[in-house]
């Protein structure tokens, strides 16, 4: 009697053939979520994979400039590439052109200084708008109102750059800056608002530029936040007797706190780290501290940008504008993680009416 070939289970058991019992077991795996949770869990981890990836790309390359350099390179003010065609000579156990001399105290305070002037201006303008496109416009106008302004927040940075270096910086140079520099009281302390007001670029001209394109950010995401407000607390307020502006400082602006420091976040996130429209605007001051709110400066992005092509040609450039860029990783890191503690603080308070989503 001949012998007759295993047939295939439906359990794919032993008698199975291999590829039909991989294929059971992928069916059965798809059907229970296996599949579909290991590519979630892997998506998790992609992201910390490329940050520790940055990072730690950045650290490498920047540990000549760090043994070169030392601490001088935060407290230094003079940036300095050196002869780009002179002998090379080594010290401390590294190799440099003559005459390099790294010091990165202008840029680290450029940045933080025109990223807190486009906050200072963005976020009350930006919540008032969100206020009004909510509570005050008609439905129909609320829509276009806020339609123009998701457009805003897409226009390119190097098209906000041209406007600010060819109209909006002469503007304020000429119409605006004189208003301030001439008014302000000779008191201690407001001496850095007097002086020449330049022609247009500096650090004025560079945070109203970073304003402009960080008040879409919060403006749009602040009134998706206040949408989100139940209606009754607002009505409860109101026939409590609050007016309208009390009822947003007490009940609606509190609901969604923790939502709007996340908002603030995301624009200094996008004022941090901002290049080409900041490096037309800054006036490209290397190696200078400006000496009031008119004068030229620098910032991280702006040096990083504007002498890439002569980074390229020496190592120890190349080396420095990584220490530089890890510096403005750190400082956005940092950045983050305090907003996550004040979010985290803001939505544990109790609000007068009713708790926050």
């Amino acid at each position: 009697m001949a012998a007759t070939a295993p047939t295939a289970r439906p359990d794919g058991g032993a008698g199975t053939p291999p590829l039909r019992r991989v294929g059971a077991t992928l069916r059965a795996s798809v059907r229970n979520g296996d599949v579909i949770r290991w590519l979630g869990r892997g998506g998790a981890v992609v992201p910390l994979i490329m940050l520790v990836f940055v990072l730690a790309t950045l650290a490498i390359k920047a540990v000549p400039a760090i043994r070169f350099s030392g601490l001088g390179f935060f407290t230094g003010t003079k940036w300095n590439f050196g002869a780009q065609y002179g002998t090379p000579v080594r010290s401390d156990g590294v190799t440099h052109l003559p005459g390099e001399v790294f010091g990165a105290l202008p840029e680290i305070l450029g940045t933080l200084a025109t990223s807190a002037i486009a906050l200072i201006i963005a976020v009350p303008v930006s919540i008032g708008a969100a206020l009004a496109i909510v509570e005050r416009l008609p439905k129909r106008a609320a829509s276009v109102v806020g339609g123009f302004l998701e457009l805003l927040a897409g226009i390119p940075s190097v098209i906000v750059g041209l406007f600010g270096a060819l109209t909006f910086g002469p503007f304020i140079a000429h119409h605006v800056a004189p208003l301030i520099a001439d008014n302000v009281p000779d008191l201690p302390g407001l001496g850095f608002l007097r002086g020449d007001v330049g022609n247009g670029e500096g650090l004025l001209t560079s945070g109203l530029i970073l304003a402009i394109m960080v008040i879409p950010i919060i403006a749009a995401t602040t009134r998706d936040l206040i949408r989100g407000v139940p209606i009754l607390p607002r009505e409860g307020a109101i026939a409590l007797g609050m007016s309208d502006a009390e009822c947003a400082r007490r009940v609606t602006l509190p609901w969604v706190g923790a939502g709007i420091i996340g908002a603030m976040v995301l624009g200094l996130g996008r004022a941090l780290g901002e290049t080409i429209a900041v490096a037309m605007t800054c006036g490209v001051a290397l190696g200078t501290l400006p000496t009031n709110l008119y004068a030229t400066m620098i910032t991280i992005a702006a040096n990083i940008v504007q002498f890439l092509d002569t980074a390229i040609l020496d190592p120890m450039d190349t080396s420095a504008f990584a220490e530089l860029g890890l510096i403005l990783m750190v400082i956005t890191l940092a950045t983050n993680v305090l907003a996550r503690l004040l979010v985290r603080r803001v939505s544990g308070t109790a609000l007068p009416v009713g708790r926050g989503l």
